[in-house]
C-alpha cells in the first residue's frame, strides 16, 4: 500500500471502514482497563490515529492488532493514574456507566477490585476471563510469554473471586429495589429504607472535591441509615429528581438531578434481596459524560 493510499483521503476512509464496527469494543476494553469514559475516549482515538498510519494490507487479524495497541496505550497510562489516585480526594469510583443491558459481567465492585491489582495482572485478567482472549495472544499484548500470562491471570482471579457477582440478580428484580431505595430515601421513610438494607452494608461516595460527599467509606446499617436520615433533610427542602432507573456499571440503581443542578448516580450491590453496598457519584468531572 502506498503512502497516499495510507494518508490520502481514501486511506482515512478506509482505516475508519474497518476501524468503527470496533469501536465499542475497544472502548470497553480500555474503559475497563482505565475507570474513565473520557481517558478510554482518548486511548481509542489515539489507536485509531495509529491505525491511519498503519499499512492495514499487513495486518491479518484487526480487532486483535487493534486490541494489542489499546491495551499498551493504557498501560502507559495507568502508570501516571496511579499517581494522580494517590492524591484524590475521597473515594474514588470509576465513572458510571448507564447500560441498557448487562454487556458483561464487570460490575463496579469488580472494577474497584481491579484497582488493587498491578497493571499487568489488570490487563491479563480483562483480556483473557472478560474478553476471552488466548493466553498466547495476551502474552504477545502485555511482553511476557504464555505461562507468566498465565500466572498473572490466576493471581487476578483469586484477588478478585469475592467481588464478583456470586449469584445472578434478576434485572427487574434489582430495579424494584433500586426504585424502593429512591423513594424511601427521599420521602424520609426510615423503616422502609432500614428494611431495604443489609447488616453490613457500606456506602462510598466520590465527590473528588468538587461537591460534597463522605471523605470515606460509611459502614454498617445503623450509621447508613443515619446519614441517609440527614440527607433526607435536605432532600425534602431542597429536592431531589429522578431521571433514569436502570443498570449503572452492571448494578441496579438510578441517576438524579440534584437541588444544584447537577446530575448524580447512585448504583446498588444487592445479595439476598438487601442492599449491601451504595456507591454514589457526585463528582461533576465523571459525570460529563451523561449530559
Amino acid at each position: 500500500m502506498t503512502g497516499e493510499g495510507i494518508h490520502g483521503e481514501a486511506g482515512a476512509a478506509d482505516a475508519a471502514a474497518s476501524f468503527d464496527p470496533l469501536r465499542p469494543l475497544l472502548i470497553r476494553v480500555a474503559y475497563r482497563m482505565l475507570g474513565s469514559v473520557a481517558d478510554a475516549e482518548d486511548v481509542v482515538q489515539d489507536a485509531f490515529l495509529r491505525w491511519l498510519g498503519t499499512d492495514r494490507g499487513e495486518v491479518r487479524e484487526p480487532a486483535a492488532f487493534l486490541r494489542r495497541t489499546v491495551t499498551r496505550l493504557c498501560l502507559d497510562q495507568l502508570k501516571s493514574a496511579r499517581r494522580t489516585r494517590e492524591t484524590y480526594v475521597g473515594p474514588w469510583l470509576p465513572d458510571p456507566l448507564v447500560e441498557e443491558e448487562e454487556v458483561d459481567d464487570v460490575t463496579l465492585p469488580l472494577m474497584l477490585a481491579l484497582e488493587r491489582l498491578s497493571p499487568l495482572e489488570r490487563a491479563a485478567f480483562l483480556l483473557h476471563d472478560v474478553f476471552g482472549v488466548g493466553f498466547d495472544e495476551v502474552g504477545a499484548t502485555i511482553g511476557r510469554d504464555a505461562a507468566a500470562t498465565r500466572q498473572l491471570a490466576a493471581r487476578a482471579r483469586s484477588h478478585v473471586r469475592e467481588a464478583r457477582p456470586r449469584y445472578k440478580l434478576e434485572k427487574e428484580q434489582g430495579l424494584e429495589i433500586a426504585n424502593a431505595f429512591f423513594a424511601a430515601s427521599r420521602s424520609g421513610d426510615m423503616s422502609a429504607l432500614g428494611a431495604l438494607l443489609a447488616a453490613d452494608v457500606g456506602m462510598w461516595a466520590d465527590g473528588g472535591g468538587k461537591r460534597p460527599a463522605a471523605m470515606g467509606p460509611v459502614l454498617g446499617h445503623d450509621v447508613v441509615l443515619k446519614l441517609h436520615r440527614s440527607l433526607a433533610v435536605l432532600f425534602g427542602k431542597y429536592g431531589s429528581t429522578l431521571v433514569h432507573l436502570g443498570l449503572i456499571n452492571g448494578l441496579p440503581g438510578f441517576v438524579t438531578r440534584e437541588a444544584d443542578g447537577e446530575l448524580q448516580t447512585t448504583a446498588l450491590e444487592i445479595e439476598d434481596g438487601k442492599v449491601t453496598g451504595i456507591y454514589v457519584m457526585r463528582n461533576p468531572d465523571k459525570l460529563k459524560h451523561m449530559h
